[in-house]
């Protein structure tokens, strides 16, 4: 006699026909304008640089399950090569080989695998992979090529120092932003990618029309994106307003460096993120602040990395402060 088994998970419950799958190849899909724009200004060194870190990040998480945790194997799910592309996007495009297979190594073996794989990583994967990389590999993570059009060759490419970076040094040696500003890209030229930076970080319209797939799709919604953006756009903004010679205009923070990379497609990451619109706006709200004050007053020109693994710790918190009341609860006064 065959019985029926009931399956009970714990909550929360999502019903409907996404399924782990469909959510990660959704997310690789959103994220090809911003290869395709990434390729476009940096050449074939971008296609070299994200097979490099997806094979290796798929290796790493099929060698800890196999060997280490000796279970099922998900590599297929999608999720290991998200994280590949998503820390390939956090690198330049002229970083050595060798270099981006230790970011995999520590992106999966230490930010997700460690952890229990899919679902039980506290941060980002492939911000733990990126950010470890900056602190080991200071010059080489901050070697930036030089933005060119259709240049599809494996070739050496002119290094220069990205917007945000030429804005904090400068002022560091006593210079206006209004004077730094006339040897910056065209804020037009910042919108469309055409400046230095890391390879998947450059385009805001590319990044916005994955994100709006991504909204149309039901992947992620509104609340995080908005929020930080949002947050960064009013702080910046008073800022500037008191004094604009020593603190740049929010149009600028907006398209400079990676925020919003960070806010669409990383700091959205349904694992490390709130489960609450209300969490998530306050989240939304904590990686903005942080943002600005590394910008502003840190020794990094960028901030957003660290911002999302510091919101992503006290994610835990969010949830218990936010998290509806269970029916027939008792309130206490």
């Amino acid at each position: 006699m065959r019985i029926n088994k009931l399956t009970i998970s714990m909550s929360p419950h999502n019903h409907g026909n996404q399924s782990v799958k469909k959510i990660m190849y959704g997310v690789i899909i959103a994220m090809l304008p911003a290869l395709a724009v990434s390729i476009y200004y940096f050449g074939l060194d971008v296609i070299k640089i994200n097979l490099i870190a997806i094979a290796s990040c798929i290796c790493i998480e099929w060698l800890v399950q196999k060997f280490l945790l000796k279970g099922k194997t998900t590599i297929t799910d999608g999720s290991a090569v998200i994280t590949g592309m998503l820390l390939a996007f956090n690198l330049p495009s002229n970083l050595p080989w060798w270099i981006i297979v230790i970011g995999a190594v520590v992106a999966i073996g230490i930010g997700k695998m460690t952890f229990g794989g899919l679902g039980n990583n506290p941060f980002n994967p492939a911000l733990v992979g990126r950010v470890f990389l900056l602190i080991s590999f200071p010059v080489q993570m901050t070697s930036w090529p030089v933005a060119k059009v259709i240049d599809f060759t494996f070739t050496d490419a002119t290094t220069g120092a990205t917007p945000l970076a030429i804005i904090k040094e400068g002022l560091k040696n006593g210079k206006g932003i209004s004077e730094l500003m006339e040897g910056l890209p065209e804020y037009t030229d910042m919108f469309m990618g055409h400046m230095g930076g890391s390879l998947g970080e450059i385009s805001a319209i590319a990044l916005i029309i994955g994100g709006i797939f991504m909204l149309f799709r039901k992947i992620i919604s509104w609340h995080i994106p908005v929020a930080i953006l949002c947050s960064v756009a009013i702080f910046t903004g008073i800022l500037h307003g008191i004094n604009p010679e020593q603190y740049a205009s929010p149009v600028f923070h907006l398209l400079s460096g990676g925020l919003i990379l960070g806010a669409i497609f990383m700091a959205t990451d349904m694992v490390t993120s709130p489960m609450t619109g209300k969490g998530m706006l306050i989240y939304g709200v904590g990686i903005g602040v942080i943002t600005v004050l590394i910008r502003t007053y840190g020794s990094y020109p960028e901030g957003v990395s660290f911002a999302i693994l510091m919101m992503n710790a006290v994610v835990p918190l969010i949830n218990n402060w936010t998290k509806p009341k269970r029916f027939g609860e008792i309130i206490k006064n």
